[in-house]
């Protein structure tokens, strides 16, 4: 496993910026809870800044629960229907967690496609019911090129039927974080790479959530510190492997603690710092 510098050996005159401004579109009215959990374990994972962009009835959720985020406000009360003016500003942007598949949210998320392919976004990752959305507009499929999904069977299924990961992924210029008991990362004209942390107390609501997450965090990190610091950033499918071993790390630390039937979502967030902990040994 691969230990970067950003993670691992910070420099002591950097300061927040150095470590990526994160964007998190996430939640809806009665699934706040998936965007709290993927913001704390954005945070949890080393990001310098994160925002998340809310509806109006999530404000109040999201700044109470998570105090060290800043909060973009959506104009409707219930679900996203727009999206920051300024992406440019963002190191990586993920979109997902709890956003449900309304047809003003699809529309949300297909105009972020097209800016992205019109405009070079920064790094996307794609999770939950964003990969729902794609799935009902496959045509839109080329501009999510560069992106990272991270879709468990079913979605998978809808997106791509019962075709190879890897050839979707050289085919669709994706990183395909395709979610399963050994977790595989598929990347353009790479070798896969699997997985082997985790268990199956993981199975519980929200984990993904925070595998989300800890992808953004590790993702807006990476290319924020290179370009500080003039360094080579780790490659996309890399940084989905680091991601991936330490939300499995996380788990298994979690586990020990309360054991597998018990495991809920917010103890791999608080696990995470001694996985990181341990990864760097």
């Amino acid at each position: 496993m691969m230990t970067p510098d950003f993670l691992y050996s910070r420099n002591p005159d950097s300061y927040k910026n150095c470590y990526g401004h994160a964007l998190l579109i996430a939640g809806s009215y009665g699934m706040m809870g998936a965007a709290v959990l993927a913001a704390k374990s954005c945070l949890r994972a080393g990001v310098g800044l994160l925002t998340v962009h809310v509806p109006r009835c999530g404000v109040s959720i999201m700044q109470a629960a998570v105090p060290e985020a800043m909060v973009s406000v959506d104009s409707d009360e219930r679900r996203i229907t727009s999206l920051p003016e300024e992406l440019d500003c963002y190191d990586a942007v993920a979109v997902g967690p709890g956003i449900g598949t309304d047809e003003a949210t699809q529309h949300a998320l297909l105009a972020l496609l097209e800016r992205r392919a019109a405009e070079c976004c920064r790094p996307l990752v794609l999770d939950a019911d964003a990969l729902n959305i794609l799935a009902a507009h496959p045509d839109r499929l080329h501009q999510a090129a560069g992106a990272i999904i991270t879709p468990h069977a079913m979605e998978y299924t809808r997106l791509f039927g019962d075709a190879d990961a890897q050839a979707m992924a050289n085919l669709h210029e994706l990183t395909i974080v395709r979610k399963a008991h050994n977790t595989t990362i598929f990347a353009p004209g790479s070798a896969p790479v699997e997985n082997h942390t985790g268990n199956a107390g993981m199975a519980t609501g929200g984990s993904g959530d925070v595998l989300t997450g800890i992808m953004l965090g590790l993702v807006a990190q990476n290319g924020a510190y290179a370009a500080h610091y003039g360094t080579n950033p780790c490659s996309l499918q890399q940084v989905a492997d680091l991601a991936v071993h330490l939300h499995g790390l996380a788990g298994d630390i979690a586990t020990d603690a309360v054991g597998q039937p018990s495991l809920i979502a917010s103890d791999i967030i608080a696990s995470l710092p001694e996985a990181i902990k341990r990864n760097a040994q």
